[in-house]
Formats: structure tokens, sequence, C-alpha cells
């Protein structure tokens, strides 16, 4: 059977989460800092379909389109760009939206591909909205996807290589020029893949990848295709944990200093091993550092990761933080309430962590099961899941579950008072200006060294 050309190849990107709970919601809307982070994260391009662009390459129109709050209008502004097809990746928090413009642009006749994280891990679900579906790095498949259909070939089904271990520097350059230039201050590039440390609750991208790290001279292009578009981007790297390899993050963080970019990871608190690294990042721009300590009760930690690499580095915790911070770069801790061996104790025990600690910025999630975690498992295994389908509801701020000590609406509760506490004006107010006199003595240390 022949195909068609995809001479119009739409990329809809199912940004942002919306949180169901309405006190949630209401609360986002007068407490500092609540929900900032979560429009930062809304507002950033999917780098993914960005890339699988660039890899597919090809005679084709590619036109980059994200997905608002209303599916109808998004619905009739795809149509209106009359694609041959249309490849949607979404989040599982996003996902159930994403199947119901994937059926209402099917039932008008165009060709639905579905990708990302769940849909990876939810191959037959997804299957049942989409023409055909990615699994694993789109990399290896997308450009398969649209060579099939152009030959009448489509397969329901393509899986990505699991045996690809590293990044090469033959890969394109993500089609960073098919956003909207006046959108976009803040760009995401990836610079590794995965995490070595194996989370139980992690639903990022070592779901479908093994631990790697992307060549130098492969960054490089990527930043010096940004600087050529944008003149003064703020770069977020979109790894899972930038610094396992310190080797390797020297040099990253070095290529960073050429560009004078401002710039954001996530990492673990192993970064307050390496002076030299730390010394490095304050000079290269980097202005903040996501740190999963999540919990501020150890023995939570025991069981989080398989080897206890995360309990034992507990009694370090406030030191690290002041370590880093000394070198005028903000510390974002993160906290996950939910955890078997919490009790409503723990609401209080973290409020006092972050005071104590003298973290300048603080993320704090309920524990989730997204699918495809171990957590997920062992939670359905238990017959302690709220629903047998809660995607819409895996936005980090919704309970899913049933804790092992609380009632799921002591967990509810005790995590609005929690917001409420860390959150309040005077709190947010006191971080910041913490983290500016921090900066400012960082600047002043370096004058001086620099004078000696």
């Amino acid at each position: 059977m022949g195909g068609m050309r995809a001479k119009r190849v739409v990329l809809l990107a199912m940004s942002g989460v919306r949180v169901k709970d309405a006190e949630l919601l209401r609360l986002g809307m007068t407490l500092p800092g609540f929900v900032e982070r979560g429009r930062v994260i809304a507002q950033l391009p999917s780098l993914g379909l960005l890339t699988i662009a660039a890899e597919a390459g090809g005679n084709r129109d590619y036109i980059y389109v994200e997905a608002g709050d209303d599916l109808g209008a998004t619905i009739e502004s795809v149509l209106d760009l009359r694609p041959d097809v249309v490849a949607i990746s979404s989040l599982t928090a996003r996902i159930l939206d994403a199947y119901a413009i994937a059926d209402a642009l099917r039932s008008c006749g165009v060709t639905v591909f579905l990708g990302g994280l769940h849909a990876s891990v939810m191959p037959d679900e997804a299957g049942e909205h989409a023409d055909s579906v990615s699994v694993g790095e789109g990399e290896g498949t997308f450009r398969r996807m649209l060579e099939d259909f152009e030959r009448g070939c489509l397969q329901p089904r393509y899986v990505g290589s699991t045996h690809d271990v590293r990044f090469t520097t033959s890969r394109a350059v993500p089609r960073f020029d098919l956003l909207e230039k006046s959108r976009y201050n803040r760009l995401t590039i990836q610079t590794s893949r995965g995490c070595p440390l194996d989370c139980v609750f992690c639903g990022a991208s070592r779901l479908i990848s093994r631990y790697k790290i992307k060549p130098i001279e492969q960054v490089r292009r990527e930043l010096e295709v940004i600087s050529s578009i944008w003149p003064e981007p703020f770069i977020e790297l979109a790894d899972d944990n930038t610094f396992v390899n310190k080797k390797w993050a020297q040099c990253l963080a070095r290529l960073l200093a050429e560009f004078r970019v401002r710039w954001f990871t996530e990492t673990d608190i192993s970064i307050a091993d390496d002076d030299a690294l730390l010394e490095t990042l304050a000079a290269s721009g980097c202005v903040q550092l996501l740190v999963g300590l999540e919990s501020a009760n150890r023995s939570a930690l025991r069981s989080v990761d398989r080897k206890g690499w995360k309990h034992r580095r507990w009694d370090d915790y406030f030191a690290a933080i002041a370590k880093v911070q000394g070198y005028g770069i903000s510390v974002n801790g993160c906290f996950i309430l939910g955890f078997d061996e919490d009790g409503p104790e723990v609401f209080e025990a973290t409020r006092d962590f972050v005071t104590q600690s003298g973290l300048t910025e603080v993320q704090v999630t309920i524990l989730t099961p997204f699918p495809g975690t171990a957590l997920y498992r062992r939670l359905l295994s238990e017959d302690r899941l709220l629903k047998p389908v809660f995607w819409d509801e895996c936005t980090l701020f919704d309970v899913t579950f049933r804790p092992a000590q609380m009632a799921p609406e002591e967990l509810r509760n005790g995590f609005v008072w929690l917001l409420q506490q860390i959150y309040s004006p005077q709190a947010s107010a006191d971080r910041k200006t913490k983290l500016r006199r921090l900066m400012r003595s960082a600047v002043a240390s370096r004058v001086q060294e620099s004078g000696e």
C-alpha cells in the first residue's frame, strides 16, 4: 500500500501541570514562591520534540505548537495548520488531555504519533489513542516512523534502542529555530541523561535511558545555536543529575563560562565534596542547584535508593548546603512528603529543617507513584492506590495513594499547612534576603582573590 509525503509535521507539546486540589490552586495565588517554579517549568519548550525533529530531518515542514488549557482551541489551531502528521509528547499529568486531542485529530483524518515518558511505560494504553507509539528514546524512532508513514507501512509501535549507552558528537542540534523567538528567554539543553542512583519514585528519563553524558563538543554546538538566536539566554539543563561525573562536569562548567550565560541544573548532595568544581561553577554563571534532599526524616531515606546512598549522606546535609551556598550558588532543597516512615510529625520537622538549614530556596512535593516506577508497582501490589487511573493527579501536589502512617486527608492537610509555613511572605522574604547576602559575599570574595 502506498503512503503519502509527510510535508507538514506538527510537534505538539503538552506543557504545564495543573494542580487538581482547589485549595492548593487558591493558595498559589497568595503564597510567594509556591507556583513560581511550576510556572517556569510550564514556560520551557519541549526539548524532546525539538530534538527528534532535528534527528528526523528530511524535506518536511516542522511546526512547533504548545497545547493550552483550552483543548478545543488547541485542536482547532492544529487542524488549521493542515498537518499530515501530529507528534504529541506528554508527561503523565497531561496525558489524558493528550489522548483527548489525539482522538479528536484522528477523527478528522490526521495521523497521530504519541511519545514521551508516559507513552513509553504505558504503550498499550497510548496505542488506543494513536496511529503509532514511540517507546523509549525518540531519537531512534521518529525518523523511522515518518519514513514508514510515507511508504504506507506505518507500524503501531516503534521501540528505541536500549543498547545506545552514550551520546555521540554526530547528533543533530535540536531545532531551536522552530521556537517563537520573543516567547522564550529561558531555554533547555540536555547534557546528561538518566541517573545511577535509581530512586524508587523517580519518573524522569532514567525510565527510558541508562546514565550517559554528552560530549562537550556537542554541548558547545547547541550553545552556539542558542546564542545565535537569543543574546542572553537563561539555560536550564534538562538533566536528572548533572554532576555524577565530576571530571566531565568541570569541562562542562568551563564551557558554560565561555558563553557567559546564567544557568540552573539538578544534582545530588555530593556536589559539596568537590571544592574545585564549586569554584568553577561559581565563576561560570551557575545561579542555582536543585538538590534532592528528599526528606527531613532520616529513616525515610533508608529505602529511597537501592544502596541507601542518600540515607548515609543525611548527616552531611546542613554542612553541604552551607558550603555550596558559601560559593554564592543558591541551593533549592527538594523534599517529598508521604514516605511510609512519615507520620504527622513530618510536617513540623520539615519546616524546622528548612529554617535551620539556611536553604535559600525550597521545593516541597507529595510522594507520587508515577507509572513505570518501583514505587508504583509496590503501591499497586499493596492495593494502596486511591484510583486505578489517576494520571491527571500526578502533579506532585495531589494525594494519589494511602500513606502508611496517616490518612490521605492528613497528608493533604499537613502538606497545605507546610506550604503556608515555608511560603509565607515573611519566610520567602527571609530566604531572598539571605540569598542576596550570600551573593554579595561570594562576589566580594572573588574580587579579593583576583586582587591577590
